[in-house]
């Protein structure tokens, strides 16, 4: 058994995560020891480094969800976590081109610049006005919300 402390050292996962992970079912709740510390089993450990690495890759919580699911029926069919992970291809192939287009824009407003005062600064003025954009980039969405 681990307490809580030694299996984050060991996954590599703040206390307060694991405690989060608790609080929404990725991990079950932990045993507690008679002063009331959570205590982890061994196996917990592999089942959070699963989680840390599919966060890693941006694997959705409900994803990773499903995920822990499927891994617990080693022999069932792979096609639902095949499709699980070509999803988030997906979603990943999007930020990347999102960030493409994001990158083109400051690049040209960053070689637009060069002035003298921010009252003539190009790129004061672009972030100011998104019509003067090259192109739709997401426009109070952001690519990080």
């Amino acid at each position: 058994m681990m307490t809580i402390g030694k299996l984050g050292r060991a996954a590599g996962v703040k206390v307060p995560t694991i405690r989060y992970y608790e609080d929404i079912g990725l991990l079950p709740e932990a045993e507690r020891s008679a002063g009331n510390q959570r205590l982890y089993p061994d196996s917990m450990l592999s089942r959070l480094c699963f989680i840390r690495h599919a966060r890693e890759l941006g694997f959705p919580l409900d994803a990773i969800r499903d995920l822990l699911r499927l891994a617990a029926h080693p022999d069932q069919p792979c096609e639902a976590a095949d499709q699980i992970a070509g999803e988030q291809l997906a979603a990943v192939r999007a930020r990347i081109g999102q960030l493409k287009a994001l990158e083109g824009e400051l690049a040209r407003m960053v070689a637009s610049g060069a002035h003298g005062t921010v009252g003539e600064c190009r790129v004061i003025e672009v972030l100011g006005n998104h019509a003067l954009c090259a192109r739709d980039h997401g426009a109070g969405a952001g690519v990080f919300a």
